[in-house]
């Protein structure tokens, strides 16, 4: 014979005795006890609850975890001062245990793996971007190429409605940009060239910025914040309405309704634009060169004249196309890929932004390289 003496649980022969209170409040000292006992002896035969004070669930499952939930169902059928209730309540916790699955294993992270595997993710994902993007574009220019010469087609007044909102609209907020952009050039311009003596190049440094670089990147940046992300709230609302869908079902071509004429409308809105931006600038930068540099309007723009070439405005000017294009493109498909809700078309907006000032920034820096290794 074995007896053993405890709080919880004692022990005679095959017979296992419960006693006090197996609840809740008791948890911590309840799993110590099961903890030692269970290193004396696992099989019983007989349970006796005659001395059992009370029980709720966190007692079942612990009992299961001594005799596991298959034993103690098995025990249950012959179990001595056992209550109809703790009888349900064993039997329920006992098969919530035995069906449980078990929980996943976790995996074996590593800094390096988890770094590698994320900077493949980030590459498949942008090879995938560029392959949509390549499709879309073909797609575009298929569209355009064979509509081209067929004006019965031609969605006028979609075009200039186009225009009127993504070009004269934004007027206003061009000319301020690039006009207080072209001041802060010039302001830092005679700052550091006055230490020179070379205050007088203020002008040219103006002249070159603008017409080369600022006026037609700023304006890109502009409109890829302001309009790719309207084609895309625009497209993206269609879509979450199934009116893309229903235009399909009346025979007519999205891509022609909707894409071409923000890409027309862009076509010809950049380029006017940029060409604001370059007046607003230079005019910002005469501003200070008068105010600050003395220097008259008259003598502004006989040294603009004189030593700022005019190929530095169609070397400025020849990108506001490709961007144009670049940017109406990436925000219409970014609308297409619209799943449905509006949490879609607020990461595909986002994602439409960001992307379009990505592809500006880079066709803008790789034109910068180009045009310097051709002597331009």
């Amino acid at each position: 014979m074995t007896q053993s003496h405890s709080r919880f649980l004692r022990s005679d022969n095959d017979c296992l005795h419960l006693q006090g209170e197996w609840v809740l409040s008791n948890y911590r000292a309840l799993c110590d006890e099961i903890r030692q006992f269970a290193q004396k002896k696992s099989s019983y035969n007989t349970i006796d609850f005659s001395q059992l004070d009370k029980l709720d669930t966190a007692g079942a499952e612990q009992l299961c975890e001594l005799l596991t939930p298959e034993q103690l169902e098995d025990r249950l059928d012959h179990a001595v001062g056992l209550s109809t209730e703790r009888d349900a309540l064993l039997r329920t916790v006992a098969r919530a245990l035995s069906t449980q699955e078990a929980p996943p294993k976790k995996p074996n992270y590593s800094v390096m793996g988890d770094f590698f595997a994320r900077i493949g993710g980030a590459t498949q994902r942008f090879w995938n971007q560029f392959l949509e993007l390549t499709a879309f574009v073909g797609l575009t220019l298929e569209t355009l190429f064979f509509n081209m010469l067929r004006p019965s087609r031609w969605r006028v007044t979609a075009i200039v409605a186009q225009i009127e909102e993504t070009a004269f609209n934004a007027v206003p907020i061009i000319f301020l940009l690039t006009f207080l952009v072209g001041a802060v050039i010039a302001f830092l311009g005679a700052t550091i060239l006055s230490d020179f003596g070379a205050t007088i190049y203020t002008v040219n440094l103006v002249g070159f910025s603008f017409l080369r670089e600022f006026a037609v990147l700023l304006t890109a940046i502009l409109m890829a914040g302001r309009t790719a992300s309207a084609f895309t709230a625009q497209i993206g609302s269609m879509k979450a309405n199934e009116e893309i869908d229903a235009l399909r079902a009346q025979g007519l071509n999205p891509m022609l309704i909707l894409v071409i004429p923000r890409v027309l409308a862009m076509l010809i809105a950049m380029p006017m634009l940029t060409f604001i931006g370059m007046i607003a600038g230079i005019f910002g930068g005469a501003l200070v060169c008068f105010w600050t540099l003395g220097i008259s309007p008259t003598m502004f723009i006989d040294i603009f004249n004189e030593d700022v070439s005019i190929r530095h405005f169609f070397l400025g000017m020849a990108k506001a196309p490709i961007f144009a294009f670049l940017i109406a493109v990436i925000g219409c498909l970014q609308g297409f890929k619209v799943t449905g809700s509006a949490q879609s078309v607020g990461e595909r907006t986002t994602a439409a932004v960001v992307h379009s000032i990505f592809i500006v920034i880079l066709l803008d820096a790789m034109a910068a390289l180009f045009y310097m290794e051709m002597g331009w």
